[in-house]
């Protein structure tokens, strides 16, 4: 079987889960694959010492990074540490990274790779709460904010610290089939996953709430009506208003367009649906609004980039 070495970059100040939680599903998808050394694992830190996470914990690395052996992956997690790093670790990143197949960063580890310039040109996200200076502070580079993990050539970056279990689920599932990254997903209690461009919130969080109570009131109807006349003209006449009124108001309050807002909406309980229960997909398409299986494939591809019957197959959890 392939070595494919991983290599994972400490800090002062690093988010322990961003480094633990990848890890994990490597070391298991070694042993599910029935060799422990699938994907050989070293820690290091600029000087060699340990480091102090976050939340407290020291983490005790392999070696220096001037001492790591190559790897095929190099994963750089992030954490507060990530907001003012180490100019050494930034020297380091910008000629060794290059150097490995595939470059892997979680949460803000993706601020680490865009100082040492090796996301110029590129797409990439990071956590929802960091991507608005991350765009200010590095305008060459494309930052999508919606994204769980992005992934563009041989540079993957995921949004916030349960995102990188489910790109790293992903690169094992490139690497040894559906059933090896299955089996290290159900080892781990998580879902054989979520997909790269699945939004990072849910519609509901990832728009504001309106302050006026009517508007409120609206975006509480569509949330619990996705099967209703979701149209400006009927939502403005929820609200008392009129429809170039309320979509003015809408979007000003929620940061959305209410025809956007909808369509969230829509997708999120289709998925839920598709996910949770047997339904047929002609009775989810009707239950979510969308009338038909077509319309309701093409929104999932625009959206997720699969159709919805895909969808299930990969994330409806398997019958006991």
């Amino acid at each position: 079987m392939t070595e494919r070495p991983v290599l994972v970059v400490l800090f002062d100040g690093v988010q322990s889960l961003d480094v633990t939680g990848p890890v994990e599903v490597f070391s298991g998808a070694g042993y599910a694959a029935g060799d422990p050394a699938a994907y050989p694992l070293h820690t290091a830190s600029l000087d060699g010492k340990p480091v102090r996470t976050t939340s407290g914990l020291t983490l005790t690395p392999d070696g220096a990074l001037a001492d790591a052996p190559r790897p095929h992956t190099l994963l750089v997690p992030g954490g507060e540490g990530a907001d003012h790093p180490d100019p050494g670790v930034i020297d380091w990143l910008r000629e060794n990274a290059p150097r490995a197949e595939r470059l892997f960063s979680v949460c803000t580890g993706a601020l680490l790779l865009a100082e040492a310039g090796l996301l110029d040109g590129r797409r990439a996200t990071t956590h929802w709460a960091a991507c608005d200076g991350f765009a200010r502070a590095y305008p060459r580079v494309t930052v999508d904010p919606d994204p769980i993990f992005v992934r563009d050539g041989g540079v993957a970056t995921s949004a916030g610290v349960t995102a990188g279990i489910d790109l790293a689920l992903a690169l094992v599932e490139e690497d040894h089939g559906r059933d090896i990254a299955l089996t290290v997903a159900r080892h781990l209690v998580v879902f054989l996953r979520r997909p790269g461009n699945q939004a990072q919130f849910s519609a509901q969080l990832s728009a504001q709430t309106a302050r006026r109570e009517p508007l409120r009131e609206v975006q509480r109807w569509i949330a619990e009506h996705p099967d209703g006349d979701l149209s400006v003209p009927a939502l403005a006449a929820r609200a008392r208003l009129s429809p170039r009124h309320f979509a003015r108001a809408f979007r000003a309050e929620t940061g959305v367009t209410p025809g956007r807002y909808a369509e969230r909406v829509r997708l999120e309980h289709a998925r839920r649906l598709l996910e949770e229960t047997a339904d047929g997909v002609e009775e989810i398409s009707r239950a979510a609004g969308y009338g038909t299986p077509e319309a309701m494939r093409r929104a999932f591809v625009r959206a997720l980039g699969i159709p919805a019957a895909e969808y299930r197959l990969r994330f409806r959890p398997p019958a006991r």
